[in-house]
């Protein structure tokens, strides 16, 4: 508690100060009239969109059913690697579950895992894509568009419907082609 010599002391230093008229607060209402950066970044946004650039088409696909086996190899595989592949002998270094996702998601997804083992140098992966047997006309929507993208994907070297015990025709083993930095490091080693 202040004593009453207290509180008339401090009443004689304050004396001649004075109230602030005009509040010393900052405006930060934004501006209502658009810069011309602004309209520019607008017509550019407009002129110019987004520009997709994963080649894997959704349109006009061949319709396949739950028990359809998938197996496609680019020339020049050789027959005992694409045996091996089919067998599911080599190890699974990475997989991509596309269950529950629309044709869109899977497209986007499906482009990016494979753009994303060849950075990552992974050759020999797995695709759940699910065997679609609860469709109501049959037909295994994402297999179906599965096996017309692998295709388009020139980092695919081949694929096959995987082995039972990785899912059967509801999966996919696919082989990815080697990064530049591992050819780069088969040519130190083997010296070619």
């Amino acid at each position: 508690m202040t004593t009453k010599d207290e509180r008339l002391s401090f009443l004689e230093e304050m004396k001649d100060v004075r109230r602030i008229r005009k509040p010393n607060k900052a405006d930060v209402k934004a501006p209502k009239d658009l810069t011309p950066g602004h309209l520019e970044r607008q017509r550019s946004a407009i002129d110019q969109p987004h520009r997709d650039c994963n080649p894997l088409t959704a349109d006009m696909v061949e319709p396949l059913t739950a028990h359809d086996v998938l197996c496609w190899q680019r020339p020049g595989i050789q027959h005992g690697v694409f045996r091996k592949l089919r067998l599911g002998q080599y190890p699974i270094e990475a997989r991509l579950d596309l269950h529950r996702m629309t044709v869109e998601e899977a497209r986007r997804d499906v482009f990016g895992f494979i753009n994303d083992c060849v950075r990552y140098g992974l050759r020999s992966v797995i695709i759940l894509h699910g065997k679609g047997e609860r469709n109501p006309d049959g037909i295994a929507q994402l297999k179906s568009h599965l096996a017309k993208w692998l295709p388009e994907l020139e980092d695919v070297l081949a694929f096959h419907s995987a082995q039972k015990r990785h899912g059967g025709t509801g999966a996919v083993y696919v082989m990815v082609r080697k990064g530049d930095r591992d050819k780069q490091r088969n040519r130190e080693i083997h010296g070619s």
